[in-house]
């Protein structure tokens, strides 16, 4: 029950009422014909309307009788007479009169408030369609479940006034044309037949129109659902990829030490090349040891090759630097001018 009453909101309430007075109101049409025709046929064509017993009286007397119940067996039922699509019939035993004894012991259930409220449009037509078929025992039965369910509904004064009206206009009919008595059990016969075959497919309709709508709200819901977890997975994914990105990047390498020179001594000038007036430079890699000495010294590049070479690494192998915590491999270029 919870999943069909509480399914949609108000939007959905109204789209669904107004298909079911659509639906509903064809079908009674048709319905309205039989027995009209059934009464021009026969004997029963002279009818006559006998006192309807008090309507409010008899649901007040079929709610009593449902007091006695706990909310949860009045919950089953409910449920089962919804699933069954008994939604206001037979008289004590459908699911508007559970919900009804449910909501007088359970005042703030939101889900019985919106199964009731679900209701209300199929009750309301229900009521219109059984006084237009002269049924007025029944209509008066319905329209007491509205004044029950809701004293301040919109068409309750409309619908007992229709209804009084109606079933004045028709015994006035029926005692000008005085049915016998074996003519007025058959045409109560007649009507309670008829009453029971178009409640029943009034019924079914209104279920029908209510499951679809619940899978279709259904499916929304799993729709929505998919839709969800494809993004989370999405960004999960996204997040795999950015952690797998930043673990192969590697970590910055410490910065090197300062490396202060203590001494470093210019290189002897070739004789030949001084000689020559030669210039050139001389890129030199070298190792600064933790006690600031030089080692591994080696050319990288020189320009021009091998004229300077030996001067630049003898020199740089004199060198020496403030100590420091690691070893630390660098590059100078030496320059070679014969002017200064």
């Amino acid at each position: 029950m919870n999943n069909q009453a509480s399914a949609g909101g108000i939007l959905p309430r109204l789209a669904l009422a107004a298909a079911l007075v659509v639906a509903i109101s064809a079908c009674g049409k048709d319905e309205a014909a039989a027995p009209a025709g059934d009464a021009a046929a026969g004997p029963a064509a002279e009818q006559t309307v006998e006192t309807a017993p008090d309507a409010a009286v008899q649901v007040a007397a079929q709610a009593d009788a449902l007091a006695g119940l706990g909310a949860d067996e009045l919950r089953e039922r409910g449920r089962a007479a919804y699933a069954e699509s008994r939604l206001y019939a037979p008289p004590g035993d459908n699911a508007l009169e559970y919900y009804l004894a449910l909501r007088e012991k359970s005042p703030g259930d939101a889900a019985v408030a919106s199964a009731l409220t679900d209701l209300m449009p199929m009750l309301v037509i229900a009521t219109e369609q059984a006084r237009d078929r002269e049924d007025f025992d029944e209509a008066g039965r319905l329209a007491a479940l509205v004044a029950r369910a809701d004293a301040n509904h919109p068409a309750l004064s409309r619908l007992q006034d229709t209804i009084a009206g109606a079933s004045d206009a028709a015994q006035r009919r029926v005692a000008q044309q005085a049915l016998s008595a074996e003519q007025e059990a058959e045409r109560q016969r007649l009507l309670a037949a008829e009453r029971e075959r178009a409640q029943a497919e009034q019924q079914r309709q209104a279920a029908a129109q209510l499951v679809e709508q619940q899978q279709v709200a259904e499916r929304e819901a799993a729709e929505r659902a998919d839709a969800e977890r494809v993004a989370a997975e999405q960004r999960a994914a996204e997040q795999r990829a950015a952690e797998q990105r930043q673990a192969a990047t590697p970590a910055p390498a410490a910065a090197a030490p300062t490396l202060r020179p203590l001494s470093t001594p210019a290189p002897s000038y070739p004789t030949d090349a001084l000689r020559a007036g030669q210039s050139g430079e001389v890129q030199v890699e070298f190792t600064v040891a933790p006690d600031g000495s030089i080692s591994d010294a080696r050319v990288v590049r020189a320009d021009p090759p091998r004229v300077f070479d030996r001067a630049a690494v003898a020199a740089v192998r004199r060198w020496r630097f403030e100590p420091i915590a690691e070893p630390v491999t660098t590059r100078r270029t030496i320059a070679f001018n014969p002017g200064g």
